[in-house]
């Protein structure tokens, strides 16, 4: 796993909207995978603050959760932020 990749898992992972299966379909990480990274590359107090929110009753990082209406990964809107020069790093 290249550091860009790392980082990107990372980004996804404390985006509370942002399911675990989509996680595992971009990188093929599981949610065990997911939170074995988060504990290595966290700090010990931020990962405890990122596992209570996962598992809070308003996280939706897991795809059962989800309202049923909700059938995708991205935002329709990801198109045209990627395209926003501002947003390139």
């Amino acid at each position: 796993m290249t550091a860009t990749d790392r980082d990107r898992i990372i980004e996804m992972a404390w985006e509370d909207k942002t399911p675990f299966e989509a996680i595992h379909a971009q990188f093929g990480l599981s949610e065990s995978e997911v939170i074995v990274c988060m504990r290595r590359v966290l700090k010990p107090s931020s990962f405890r603050l990122w596992r209570k929110r996962v598992n809070s009753g308003t996280s939706k990082k897991h795809l059962h959760k989800r309202n049923g209406a909700i059938n995708r990964f991205k935002s329709s809107r990801q198109k045209t932020i990627a395209n926003n020069k501002i947003s390139k790093r």
